[in-house]
C-alpha cells in the first residue's frame, strides 16, 4: 500500500519506508527530521513544469496530464 504524507509530518513506526518525491528539498527540514529512506527527485515534476503550473488551480488537470 502507498500512503501520501507531507514531509513535515513526523515519522511514526507504522509508516514503513518513506521517500521524498520532490525536486526541491523542503525548507527548514534536516534529513534527520524528515525521516526519509530516500529522495526520488527524478520522479518529481520537472522544474519547467512546476514553473508553468505556478500552483494555479485552473491548470491542475493539464498539469496532471503533462
Amino acid at each position: 500500500m502507498i500512503k501520501i504524507k507531507r514531509v513535515y509530518v513526523d515519522k511514526v513506526p507504522d509508516d514503513g519506508k518513506r521517500y521524498l518525491v520532490d525536486r526541491i528539498w523542503p525548507r527548514g527540514v534536516s534529513k534527520e527530521q524528515a525521516g526519509v529512506d530516500g529522495w526520488l527527485k527524478e520522479l518529481a515534476p520537472s522544474t519547467a513544469l512546476r514553473t508553468w503550473f505556478g500552483h494555479d488551480p485552473e491548470k491542475w488537470e493539464e498539469f496532471k496530464e503533462k
